[in-house]
């Protein structure tokens, strides 16, 4: 469903443009609303949700598409933990659609879709791993990395219960805007795989703004 936003770039209090390969971590509180934009459009945005009160809870795949009823996130989609609460919901989204089966990328991924010589390339999980080891006031650690959205990515459900990763449906300028339930960290890989469309095949920046409820 699409849904605009009223809110201005320019009221936000913080911005970040995060490069394609590069990571983005924050806290983000109860009532604060949270962008991600995508600047060039096709790129994926793969983010993990943590409660900061508690990292052990975490946002669930499972209880969300089962408390919806729907494969896919979009205005109105409420985000639940592992504990069945919601955590954030999606309050604007002029992108359509967004993805919660398809994981993220990784070495080992990588090696298995594509070919062994793709083992080296950057992935969404080594910069979540960076994340977390140059962040350690957040408390995260490996066994966290777990369930995650991935924004803005297309991945269609096959006829016989499959998937598929195909061009992305997102454009420039286009959002996505979620409001805090609970106070959550908030971490984001802006993806670098270059081995199937997610991304156009061609990375780039997305930006991530915070505003005050």
């Amino acid at each position: 469903m699409l849904s605009e936003s009223t809110r201005q770039a320019d009221a936000a209090f913080d911005r970040s443009v995060v490069d394609a390969g590069d990571y983005y971590m924050q806290k983000v509180l109860a009532g604060q609303v949270i962008r991600i934009l995508d600047l060039e459009g096709n790129q994926a945005a793969d983010t993990l949700f943590y409660s900061a009160a508690d990292p052990g809870e975490r946002y669930s795949a499972t209880d969300t598409l089962r408390e919806q009823g729907n494969v896919y996130l979009t205005a109105g989609s409420k985000l639940l933990s592992n504990e069945g609460r919601v955590m954030l919901e999606i309050v604007a989204d002029t992108c359509g659609r967004h993805d919660t089966l398809g994981g993220a990328c990784a070495t080992e991924s990588n090696t298995v879709r594509y070919d062994l010589e793709k083992r080296c390339m950057h992935a969404c999980r080594d910069s979540w791993m960076l994340a977390i080891a140059e962040h350690p006031e957040f408390g995260l650690a490996k066994r966290d990395i777990t369930h995650n959205i991935n924004f803005f990515m297309n991945v269609p459900i096959t006829a016989d219960g499959g998937l598929t990763f195909e061009d992305g449906i997102s454009a420039p300028g286009k959002y996505v805007e979620l409001r805090a339930e609970m106070d959550v960290i908030v971490l984001i890989s802006n993806c670098p795989q270059l081995n199937n469309p997610c991304n156009g095949y061609n990375p780039t920046p997305i930006e991530v703004l915070i505003w005050e409820g």
